[in-house]
């Protein structure tokens, strides 16, 4: 693929594993990206996964017709992107590692060795020429690891962003970008909202015509309607108008009650996600209830405490900075219902959350007074 006359891609695309990072579905796979700038010098920007080293040596060599690299810029230094470092330096004995003093010092963790004798330590704002293609590189610490820097080229107005604009599935299938994008950034990304907001800030003086992210494809069109929905992530706005109930049942009585809700909803003109977390996937449920702007809780009690999926779930949203929401509560229990207090209990450190007055409590199976009561919270919720 090329990216420009003097950019080359030789990335490749996974399909061996079911989970990313051990906890990410990824039924589309996964794409692990690596770019090469031919210049009067050669960058090779980041490498591959080990199960792909061989491939992507391969393609390298195939774009680089005989000419040797002269240098290798690690932004990101977690195993997906880095874990081809050792093999390449082995095979390029002249090339120079370009990276942050961070990553030399995780380099030392993972390889045994910092490169002493062949580095050069960039820090924000530090600018390499290659010939006609001169680089400025930006720390990104906690984007979304502390060593990350990306790279802005201003010879092709292209933007190396590392794992920022990422998203899951590999470039041999298609699917929907938000969709994956934003379960990729809620999931990996979105505690650090407010890091994210920073390298905006700071690349926000760029000409950026493409970006070119270490997953998924290379973005030139529209560039504005990307850069909008991170700063909306980042910000931890909804994006659309709509009820996420999530609920957690045993016996099937609250996912009656959440279901009544949905439908009580949908026929006032709401639009309505509707997740058993028992059986869903999780990280798809996290990323809806931070893509819209009200989220149903609907749990059965269990232990004096929720049921162990929900609880799962709200620790999922906690860790991630939920805020900006409006939140309705469904509580079910044979002798003491106590889950609504404990789902309130966990969120009362999230910012800006609105709490619906009315909470549905349900003794064992919905009866017509919990349908009042639905009724009255769906009426409120809209």
């Amino acid at each position: 693929m090329e990216i420009s006359r003097d950019i080359k891609y030789i990335g490749v695309n996974d399909h061996r594993g079911e989970l990313f990072e051990g906890q990410y579905v990824v039924p589309n796979g996964m794409a692990y990206n690596s770019y090469v700038i031919l210049d009067d010098k050669i960058a090779v920007m980041d490498t591959v996964d080990v199960n792909f080293t061989q491939e992507w040596l391969t393609k390298l060599e195939l774009v680089l017709c005989g000419r040797k690299p002269d240098y290798l810029i690690v932004q990101h230094m977690e195993p997906d992107h880095s874990a081809s470092v050792a093999v390449f330096m082995e095979c390029y004995p002249e090339a120079v590692i370009v990276a942050s003093a961070k990553a030399f010092a995780m380099m030392k963790n993972f390889f045994g060795k910092d490169y002493a004798e062949r580095r050069i330590v960039v820090a924000d704002g530090s600018i390499f020429t290659l010939g006609k293609h001169e680089l400025t590189f930006f720390t990104a610490m906690m984007v979304h690891w502390p060593e990350v820097i990306v790279t802005y080229d201003a010879a092709d107005k292209v933007l190396f962003s590392a794992d920022a604009f990422g998203k899951f599935g590999a470039l041999d299938r298609e699917d929907d970008w938000v969709s994956e994008a934003r379960r990729y950034y809620i999931g990996i990304v979105g505690r650090y909202g407010q890091q994210v907001q920073s390298l905006l800030h700071k690349l926000a003086g760029c000409d950026i015509q493409r970006i070119c992210p270490l997953h998924g494809p290379v973005l030139s069109d529209n560039l504005g309607y990307y850069i909008g929905l991170y700063q909306t992530w980042a910000a931890y706005e909804p994006e659309k108008s709509g009820v996420v109930i999530a609920y957690a049942t045993i016996y099937g009585n609250t996912r009656k009650a959440a279901e009544l809700l949905a439908d009580k909803l949908r026929e006032r003109g709401c639009e309505v996600v509707v997740h058993d977390l028992a059986r869903c996937d999780m990280h798809q449920a996290v990323a809806d209830a931070f893509c819209y702007d009200r989220l149903v809780l609907a749990s059965s009690t269990y232990n004096a405490d929720v049921f162990p999926f929900m609880k799962a779930f709200i620790q999922h949203l906690t860790e991630r900075q939920f805020q900006n929401r409006r939140i309705g509560l469904m509580e079910n229990g044979s002798w003491a219902p106590l889950s609504s207090r404990v789902m309130r209990k966990m969120l009362e450190n999230s910012k800006n959350l609105t709490f619906a007055d009315t909470v549905v409590k349900i003794f064992s199976a919905v009866k017509e007074e919990n349908v009042a009561e639905i009724e009255a919270l769906a009426a409120e919720l809209v």
